[in-house]
């Protein structure tokens, strides 16, 4: 039997650079030599791709370096496999950049449709799609950065009909990069200014009443998806920042969540259904708020191509469902050859 040949994209131009070679470390040591013949390509922050020779460098430094010619055309570097594993978080990536490259060169990959990826990427459009199929969210509005820079107060204005505290976001970033949580005029105005340091389109949540809970569950499969168990997230901070989220001991991971069975139950629904609404394939892990007092859920957020470190909440998630984290990485390379985008 011949070995699938397996193309592993890491890196990336956006905030996330790390965190994608960190996930890309971790896929390659999981992958059996016997099943796959891997080769793992580095992008760098200025988008040029690195050989083969230089990335295992690169890996081991958690940084690619800069400058330098472009060596690996995208077509080239693609053409010759079988099936291609884009660990690329965020922008250029995870927004269906790079899925329209392969979808174009004829060639299937991990993960969902470009449609889906763009889609779940903008905050501002997924959270569009899903309030149009009855998924709870939390009330929120959109502003542009020419709006706010033609009529700062009118937008203040309007974006305190959410009542304080507000959560303030970039539309299309991950990891909690260029998020703040705003608690009067100040702070909101000092939040926009981050947020479009990032994109120019932005979005501002409502608060919900008192601390949500943080629940987590990972989705796996195409057209016949499966949740896994879901989990927690608890920190200390006042919301789940960058610092929390990538500083060991800032956070901790409870799997299986410690909730009652039906609220375990409706928000495996609920990410089912979103999954399958937005039209995603593969993988996704879609994180929810949970209000014990009045037993709301609202879904925050969906990651088409979530952190997969061996100690991510997603591989872990599926770890307590009785998938070992190799035994994923395989069945979802698996999952992208059904699919053949």
């Amino acid at each position: 039997m011949s070995k699938i040949r397996l193309l592993v994209l890491c890196g990336g131009q956006s905030e996330e650079h790390e965190v994608s070679l960190s996930s890309a470390k971790s896929v390659l040591e999981a992958l059996p030599k016997n099943r796959f013949e891997v080769t793992p390509v580095v992008i760098t922050r200025e988008g040029k791709w690195l050989p083969s020779a230089q990335t295992p460098q690169a890996l081991e430094r958690g940084s690619a370096p800069s400058g330098g010619e472009v060596v690996l055309s995208q077509a080239s570097s693609a053409a010759g496999f079988d099936v291609v594993f884009p660990l690329l978080h965020g922008p250029m990536g995870e927004d269906g950049t790079i899925q329209g490259l392969l979808h174009l060169a004829g060639i299937p990959f991990v993960g969902s449709s470009v449609l889906a990826s763009a889609v779940c990427m903008d905050k501002i459009m997924m959270k569009s799609v899903l309030a149009a199929h009855g998924i709870p969210q939390v009330a929120y509005l959109a502003v542009t950065q020419h709006e706010f820079s033609s009529s700062p107060d009118l937008v203040l204005e309007k974006l305190e009909t959410l009542g304080y505290p507000v959560f303030v976001k970039p539309a299309n970033l991950g990891s909690s990069v260029g998020i703040s949580k705003a608690k009067n005029s100040d702070e909101l105005r000092m939040a926009l200014r981050l947020a479009f340091g990032f994109d120019r389109r932005v979005i501002v949540e409502q608060s919900t009443k008192g601390k949500p809970r943080e629940l987590e569950v990972a989705i796996l499969g195409n057209d016949n998806p499966q949740a896994s168990p879901v989990g927690e997230l608890t920190f200390e901070s006042e919301f789940y920042d960058y610092e929390t989220k990538y500083t060991d001991g800032r956070a901790e991971m409870h799997i299986p969540a410690d909730v009652p069975a039906e609220i375990a139950a409706k928000v495996q629904a609920l990410a089912l259904e979103s999954f399958k609404q937005l039209d995603c394939a593969g993988l996704a892990r879609i994180d929810f708020f949970y209000v014990p007092e009045t037993g709301e859920l609202f879904l925050n957020e969906l990651n088409t191509i979530p952190g997969f470190t061996k100690t991510s909440m997603y591989p872990k998630l599926w770890e307590a469902g009785g998938l070992s984290y190799a035994d994923l990485v395989s069945k979802l390379v698996e999952l992208a050859l059904e699919q053949r985008h």
